[in-house]
Formats: structure tokens, sequence, C-alpha cells
């Protein structure tokens, strides 16, 4: 060897010293062998694989020669759902109250008229008491009025029995000019068989010759 060719080994050699001893200060930084001639480029084989040094350890992975050992971003929480807002209950419909049963009340009405002596024919006070009476009605359900006439024992049995007749009917004609509708009216006679004073006198005679009257209905409270 000349001197010219000893020369430039020795440079050479000078050269790759430094070159080495660069590439064993990156390799020891970075864990894997860096060319000396290129900032962070990785020495690989002819496989593609990244040279590992002898400094290497799992915490020095880097994307490109290790993805495998690179500790993955921890993904960010998913954002908390939104709690469901509470919808009010439906208020239950109102429930339609049962109209009230009308109450109804019976009622008993009774009325008496009295007569002259062998008459069928009302006098006013007597008509005066069948106005109160109509007067009452108006205000009652009514099913039905009862007449039923008396005499005294003065004459015959039989003649008296028509003449209570005829006064129950007398008052059955007054009401129904008041408005009362026959069929809900009801006569009978009893001639003088339900007395109720003494025949015996005038005073007891006068009170057998009436109709008494009697009116069932109903009317609400």
């Amino acid at each position: 060897m000349n001197k010219t060719a000893g020369q430039f080994a020795s440079v050479l050699s000078a050269v790759f010293a430094l070159g080495m001893g660069a590439s064993c200060a990156q390799a020891q930084d970075h864990g894997y062998v860096m060319a000396p001639t290129s900032d962070n480029v990785v020495v690989k084989n002819p496989f593609g694989l990244c040279w590992r040094t002898g400094y290497w350890t799992p915490a020095m992975a880097t994307m490109e020669c290790d993805p495998d050992l690179v500790p993955k971003k921890a993904e960010p929480a998913p954002a908390p759902k939104p709690a469901p807002v509470a919808m009010p209950a439906p208020k239950p419909a109102p429930v339609a109250k049962p109209a009230p049963k009308p109450v109804a009340e019976t009622v008993t009405l009774a009325a008496e008229t009295n007569f002259d002596f062998d008459k069928s024919v009302l006098r006013p006070d007597g008509k005066a008491r069948l106005d109160d009476l109509a007067g009452k009605l108006k205000a009652v359900n009514l099913e039905v009025i009862i007449a039923v006439g008396h005499t005294d024992s003065i004459g015959s049995k039989a003649y008296n029995q028509k003449l209570s007749e005829r006064r129950a009917n007398s008052v059955k004609a007054y009401l129904v000019s008041k408005g009362i509708e026959a069929n809900r009216i009801h006569t009978e006679g009893k001639g003088e068989t339900q007395p109720i004073a003494d025949n015996k006198t005038r005073e007891g005679r006068a009170k057998n010759r009436r109709v008494e009257i009697e009116v069932l209905g109903s009317r609400a409270q």
C-alpha cells in the first residue's frame, strides 16, 4: 500500500468510527439502529423489520417498527346520555257521578165535606174545602182519589145507599172541573152503615151526612 492509499484508509476509518459512534448514541436514544447519514431513519433488514439495539425495551416501541407494542390511547368515555325526561302521569278522566235518584214521599191527604139533609149538592163550605185540596194536589204526583159518600139513618137503607153514591159523584164532578183527571177519582157509597156520630141528635146526623176524601200520591223531597 502506498502512502496516499494509507492516508485515505485512515480518514475513512475515522469517518466510519464517528458515524458508528453517532449511530450508537442515536440507537441508545431510540432503541433502534438509526442510519448515520439521516436523522430519525431506522435501519431495517431485507424483510422490512427494524433493527433493535441491545438497549431496546418495549417502552421504546414506535408505531413504525412495533405498532402492536405501542400503548393504545384511551378512548374518551362516551358522553353520558341525557336522563329521560319524566313525563307527567296522565290525569285520570273524571268519573261522572250518577244523577241522584229522586226520592219520593208518599202523600196522603184527607178532606171532608158535609151536605144538607137529603141533598147531594155541595155547600159553599164544602167547595172551599175542595178548592184547598185541589191546590195541594198541584205539588203531588197523583195516583188516586177515593171519595166515599155517607148519610144519616133517616130513610130506607136502599135510598140512603143511592144518596151516598150521588154525594160522592158530586165531589168527583167538582174536582174534575178543577182539572183533576176523572180516571184518577174513584167513588163509592156506604149509605148509613158507617156513622161517625149519634144519629139520635140533629148535630150527630149533620156530621154523618158527608163525603170522606182520601188522596194517595207522592212528591219529590
